[in-house]
């Protein structure tokens, strides 16, 4: 008789086998590891915990929650930086389709009704998870989330897949004196960060200090990576974070690029070099982070990588965190439409 399902928070000591367990299964990622969620605590606040569910001794499934307080009660929801937080799932490998599907249901059942009314709000998004049917049975409601990955298990079958204009672009990049680096100059990435955000009417992804002290950490603990390209007087024109870990799939987490040399093919020689330096690290693919659709994401796809799916699940929300969401939402409307407005006036003026 097969041992019994049980779900529970693990103490620091079953990190290991929670880490090696994130690893191999099919849904994993750097962001469920608790080397990378403590260094991002540390930087941007929060605090988290792993919750998993073991057969006997083996955990079989299990989410890493990050979660955050406010007034309105504890939520878990991803964050700039997070942009995976959900629910992995060990993969079954039986002869019947039906028992692979049951065991799994299984699972999630489980965790499900761990996560029921534990937390003001749960937002989870979920890397390659496409049933949601435990959830849905319970009142959850799922959106679907897509972001580009590209496969780098044959770098010149993923050559092949480059838009030919962007092959066009790398090629001269090459021949123009640009040159791809791996270091940890903080200061030049940063700098592109926030000059690219600005752009685009964003804010950084963290304070300054808090995002070097964040780089660092994971530099030493060999989750993340800064790849930059240099102009041949050697200033850093284009710049990424990539973040590592144990899986075979890597993530493209930030990038900026001085648009200047984006004419000179910048950033695609930065992306395409990065695809090299990773596959020869023994990653098997590199998630660019997100597809929502817009000039950035057309960017991302002529980069080659398949369009991938999965669910956003949402908890009954508390009534008091579901109202109070909905007002600060409309102030925030509100206000930004007052500043779009003021924009507008200062513009006109001579």
């Amino acid at each position: 008789m097969a041992a019994a399902l049980t779900v529970g928070t693990l103490a620091e000591s079953d990190y290991p086998q929670w880490e090696k367990f994130v690893a191999a299964a099919p849904g994993g990622s750097v962001y469920s590891l608790p080397g990378y969620l403590d260094a991002l605590c540390t930087a941007g606040g929060g605090r988290f915990r792993v919750l998993a569910a073991r057969q006997g001794e083996e955990i079989v499934g299990g989410v890493a929650l990050y979660e955050r307080d406010s007034r309105l009660g504890t939520f878990v929801s991803p964050r700039l930086l997070l942009y995976y937080n959900g629910i992995v799932v060990r993969k079954y490998e039986t002869q019947y389709p039906s028992e692979s599907t049951g065991r799994v249901l299984r699972v999630l059942t489980a965790l499900e009704e761990a996560l029921r009314g534990s937390h003001a709000s749960v937002n989870l998004r979920s890397r390659g998870l496409l049933d949601a049917r435990p959830f849905l049975v319970q009142g959850w409601s799922t959106t679907p989330s897509y972001s580009y990955v590209v496969d780098l298990t044959d770098l010149t079958v993923a050559w092949g897949k480059v838009e030919q204009n962007l092959r066009r672009l790398i090629e001269r990049a090459g021949t123009q004196g640009l040159t791809f680096s791996e270091d940890q100059d903080f200061d030049a990435f940063f700098g592109l960060h926030a000059s690219t955000l600005e752009r685009h009417g964003s804010g950084v992804y963290l304070p300054r200090e808090a995002f070097a002290r964040f780089i660092a950490v994971l530099g030493e603990r060999n989750l993340g990576r800064l790849f930059l390209v240099r102009a041949p007087d050697g200033r850093a024109v284009a710049a990424q974070l990539c973040l590592l870990g144990p899986h075979s799939v890597s993530h493209t987490a930030s990038a900026g690029a001085d648009p200047e040399f984006n004419k000179a093919g910048a950033s695609a020689f930065l992306r395409w070099r990065a695809f090299q330096a990773l596959a020869a690290r023994g990653y098997k693919g590199n998630d660019l982070t997100d597809a929502s659709l817009n000039p950035v994401t057309h960017f991302k796809s002529q980069l080659g990588g398949t369009l991938e799916v999965t669910l956003v699940l949402q908890n009954r929300q508390r009534p008091a965190f579901k109202v109070g969401t909905a007002l600060a939402d409309a102030g925030w409307a509100v206000r930004g439409g007052l500043a779009q407005a003021a924009r507008r006036l200062l513009g006109k003026k001579p």
